[in-house]
């Protein structure tokens, strides 16, 4: 059995967002091709966390689906213990797809409303044909209830019962349901109060360590990933720019664009260190810049930057960087994130 229970490789997903055929034969308009995901690479060891980062829009959300298989891939393979998945059939990849379930953003759109949670969180028992009878599912059901903090009781009520943090509970329990070895969390806590969010975070790495789940965690909350993941990827524009352990990212960043993304941390220290803004917007992804697509908005673009696409290089530090500025030494002419 690999220690690599998912590995992403060469990872693309175009969407045509092209207006209609005649409009744009009326027009004489090109068709217009959006570049969400843009050769993303990366694996994750079991029993470990990686984190996708980033600004809205660089394309966190997207590979999220393209994993769990709600896009079809482009370009690339995503292979789960072994498997490629985009390269099978939705009935050959019916075997591998109990291993991975997906945790949503919304914990009260991601739940039907009409169902009570018992019937919630069995439905992935009754999909993957884990168990048939009734009393052995109501028994699972009920343990799956407990393992999240509720009570086995709640199984009779109805979604808008709960509040936004035992809504989320009953979504990680539908996602263990199937007993399966990776999740894939898509800010599973954005739209909880803080106080809320350290409980829901502080059950995630109780059953990661538990239950040995192996997770890909998307998040733009930077305190969050922190306390979370083992290695962190920066994603700008559809590309990641960094992938690094997590304590070396925020030790030592090395991409313009990391370094950007750290200075909006609260500066709890009182350093009195000069924090750089992160200026300008993120540019539009169907007509992106040239060369490296952060240039516009970075400190250290020089002309090499606007031309050329750079390529992900290790570092000194051992992270693997897509940086000119870093490759040429350049980097320190910018301050340190702290």
């Amino acid at each position: 059995m690999s220690d690599i229970l998912l590995r992403v490789t060469d990872l693309a997903r175009t969407f045509d967002v092209s207006r209609p055929w005649l409009n744009r034969v009326l027009e004489g308009a090109p068709r217009q091709l959006l570049k969400a995901v843009d050769g993303v690479s990366f694996e994750i060891p079991r029993g470990q966390t990686f984190s996708l980062v980033g600004e809205s829009g660089c394309g966190k959300s997207t590979v999220a689906r393209l994993v769990v298989g709600l896009y079809r891939p482009s370009r690339g393979s995503i292979s789960i213990d072994g498997s490629d998945l985009a390269a099978m059939s939705r009935e050959q990849q019916q075997p591998v797809r109990r291993k991975l379930q997906m945790i949503f953003q919304d914990p009260y759109a991601s739940l039907n409303p009409r169902w009570r949670v018992s019937s919630i969180i069995a439905e992935p028992i009754l999909a993957h044909r884990i168990l048939s009878d009734r009393t052995a599912i109501q028994k699972r059901v009920d343990e799956l209830l407990r393992q999240v903090g509720l009570n086995p009781a709640d199984g009779s009520k109805f979604p808008h019962e709960f509040s936004g943090g035992q809504r989320q509970r009953i979504s990680i329990a539908r996602a263990l349901a199937s007993k399966p070895e990776f999740l894939v969390c898509d800010e599973p806590t954005s739209a909880l109060d803080v106080s809320v969010q350290a409980q829901i975070l502080n059950l995630m790495k109780d059953l990661q360590r538990e239950l040995q789940l192996t997770y890909l965690f998307i998040s733009h909350n930077l305190a969050v990933v922190y306390h979370m993941s083992d290695t962190i990827g920066v994603m700008y524009l559809g590309r990641l720019v960094e992938v690094a352990p997590a304590r070396t990212l925020f030790a030592a960043p090395q991409h313009p664009y990391s370094r950007l993304l750290l200075d909006t941390l609260p500066d709890l220290d009182m350093t009195g260190r000069e924090r750089v803004p992160v200026a300008g917007e993120v540019p539009n992804p169907i007509n992106p810049p040239t060369g490296c697509a952060f240039h516009p908005r970075c400190p250290l673009a020089n002309d090499r930057c606007k031309r050329e696409r750079p390529e992900t290089k290790p570092a000194v530090t051992g992270t693997l960087v897509a940086c000119h500025a870093v490759e040429e030494g350049r980097s320190q002419e910018m301050p340190a994130a702290a």
